[in-house]
């Protein structure tokens, strides 16, 4: 009885510091120093840059190429890189999630035959720069997986006109190979780490969680669905989130291969204007503002995997 109610104390701790509010009266004296410090380097960074950078900045330019709608009257390019980015994104998390899923039980397994393979590719992937790899892949495999998989028809021939779902989904008709080449390379990394998260998760549930779903008369796939998983995935919350926000930022690799994703269409911008500073921190604050997207939809993930748990 102890044991539970200092388990359920400490699991509250998280959770009250989550939900502290930001007070100027919580502030010691060497908080106020801090900010005053800040306040002044920020302030000095800013008088040096008006005086010693010869650089006249353009926003109303640089605002008009990125608003300035596609000459057959579709979204500007610059928007249509963001959405890209996104769909890159949501569909390498999805594909990441599942083959790291796969991945994580296969490391776990007591059969050689998917505990080797699986551990292998984790330790491959997770030992190659990321470049290296989306080079390996792109040249080398990814020209020959299309017609492996008997894709070219749909990836390669496809004349048909796309309706309003497959548009929202998967972008234009021409460009389907090269989103399913970047979401692979993108999925593909990321499913070695996530793989590695799921398996520590896993490993920390105690043994006795197995015999208790046993005692209930769960079968091993229903106890690991309704008992294990739940309680694995809401002690993973945080790791997950970073390794989800890493894919967002890894997309930017794709550019490399001509995907069209925004670092890539920002890079088109940049270089065909000559505003490099104000279109690459139009890129940035994009990458900023997706990012903290997905931290604050996690963090309220957080909160409920931590209420969850202290039931």
């Amino acid at each position: 009885m102890s044991s539970c109610s200092t388990a359920k104390k400490t699991l509250s701790q998280p959770e009250k510091v989550l939900a502290a509010k930001f007070s100027l009266k919580n502030l010691k004296p060497l908080d106020y120093i801090l900010l005053v410090l800040m306040s002044c380097f920020i302030g000095w960074l800013y008088y040096r840059s008006s005086v010693g950078i010869n650089y006249h900045w353009q926003w109303h330019k640089a605002f008009d190429l990125v608003f300035t709608p596609s000459q057959n009257g579709e979204l500007p390019y610059f928007f249509q890189g963001i959405i890209s980015t996104i769909r890159l994104s949501l569909w390498g998390m999805l594909f990441a999630a599942v083959l790291g899923l796969l991945l994580a039980l296969g490391r776990r397994s007591s059969l050689i035959f998917f505990r080797l393979p699986a551990n292998a590719y984790i330790q491959l992937v997770r030992n190659i720069p990321p470049l290296v790899f989306v080079f390996i892949f792109y040249f080398f495999i990814s020209s020959q997986l299309v017609p492996l998989l008997g894709l070219d028809n749909l990836f390669r021939y496809y004349h048909g006109n796309e309706n309003l779902l497959q548009d929202i989904l998967f972008g234009n008709s021409k460009l389907w190979e090269n989103l399913f080449s970047g979401i692979l390379c993108v999925g593909l990394i990321a499913a070695a780490y996530i793989a590695e998260v799921i398996r520590s998760g896993l490993d920390a549930i105690d043994k006795g969680q197995w015999e208790a779903t046993s005692s209930l008369g769960l079968s091993r796939l229903d106890g690991f669905r309704f008992v294990i998983f739940p309680q694995a995935i809401a002690g993973i919350v945080p790791a997950l989130a970073g390794q989800f926000i890493s894919i967002v930022k890894d997309s930017s690799i794709i550019s490399l291969i001509s995907i069209q994703e925004i670092t890539f269409v920002g890079s088109e911008i940049a270089n065909s204007s000559g505003l490099i500073f104000e279109i690459w921190l139009l890129v940035g604050a994009v990458y900023l503002v997706l990012c903290l997207s997905l931290s604050l939809l996690f963090s309220k993930l957080e909160k409920r995997s931590l209420r969850h748990l202290q039931r």
